[in-house]
């Protein structure tokens, strides 16, 4: 496994394990099958709904809790610095864990100052190893790379073949802020997996155009979270540790770059829109639930 160091020392593998979309009924196995073929880094979320199943399998696998590198995110309706120091607590909870090695502000809407400040709070008193931001535009990563007391430390971003983030990542690179990749493989969409110039690379060097994918992105120094259910996957994600990429091979897979996204656009009002729906949609969920529980007692 290669390792990069955050701007507060802390090292970091380059290749971890997601389980954005892993549904609770399979992720326990999933990340048992995870840290037993090698990874020791893994992600998750609390809008994900699997941290428990993650703290779960994390006590089963056997490996040392120091050996694990784990990611979680604060969901937007859990901003402010009262809710997201309560979130924070629950997530822990969840997890069985004494501290989380990284927490994210996932989205970058809502009351995302407040939420950044009891980040740094409980980082101070090392509840957390280290805290970053996920989807934050240059923009506002440049904001609050400045404004806040403690730099991110990592921003999680949509980062794959067909939208590079170069630009994004120059704005990272200054502030030095570790560029982490969701969607490594952008889900497939716009055949990823079937691009020609990736099984041509893929070709020369006996391996799959996912591994390809993986291992232009680590050359580039972004950190990779691929995410599959199988175990025969996992351990080909692993394997990207024994080849190189040529100059050639990187300037023919940046050309590929649309600079587009393949999911959806922060900077677009009807997608804030969407966003704020969804929450008030859960809030909305999460009331009727307690009423439920609440009437059965």
């Amino acid at each position: 496994m290669e390792y990069v160091t955050l701007n507060n020392g802390i090292k970091m593998p380059i290749l971890g394990y997601g389980v954005y979309q892993v549904t609770k009924e399979e992720c326990e196995r999933c990340v048992l099958d995870a840290l037993e073929v090698g990874y020791r880094s893994i992600d998750t979320a609390q809008s994900y709904f699997n941290e428990e199943e993650v703290g779960n399998a994390i006590k089963k696998s056997g490996v040392k809790r120091e050996d694990i590198f784990l990611t979680s995110k604060v969901w937007i309706e859990h901003y402010g610095y009262e809710q997201t120091k309560a979130s924070v607590m629950e997530s822990l909870r969840k997890l069985q864990t004494e501290y989380i090695d990284l927490m994210l502000l996932h989205q970058p809407f809502s009351d995302y100052y407040g939420a950044y400040r009891a980040l740094e709070e409980l980082y101070n008193e090392g509840v957390l190893r280290a805290i970053g931001v996920s989807n934050f535009y240059p923009d506002r990563l440049v904001d609050i790379a400045n404004f806040a007391d403690i730099c991110p430390m990592v921003n999680q971003v949509e980062t794959h073949i067909f939208n590079q983030q170069t630009e994004a990542k120059k704005w990272m690179d200054k502030y030095e802020i570790q560029i982490e990749a969701w969607a490594p493989f952008g889900e497939g969409r716009g055949g990823t997996f079937d691009n020609p110039v990736l099984m041509k690379i893929g070709e020369k060097y006996g391996k799959t155009t996912a591994q390809v994918m993986l291992r232009w992105n680590i050359q580039r120094g972004v950190v990779v979270l691929p995410k599959s259910t199988h175990k025969e996957r996992m351990i080909q994600n692993l394997d990207v540790f024994d080849f190189a990429l040529t100059d050639e091979d990187m300037a023919e897979i940046a050309a590929l770059d649309t600079a587009t996204s393949a999911f959806f656009s922060h900077y677009d009002p009807a997608m804030v829109e969407w966003f704020v729906k969804m929450v008030e949609e859960r809030k909305k969920t999460m009331t009727a639930r307690k009423r439920k529980r609440l009437g059965k007692l």
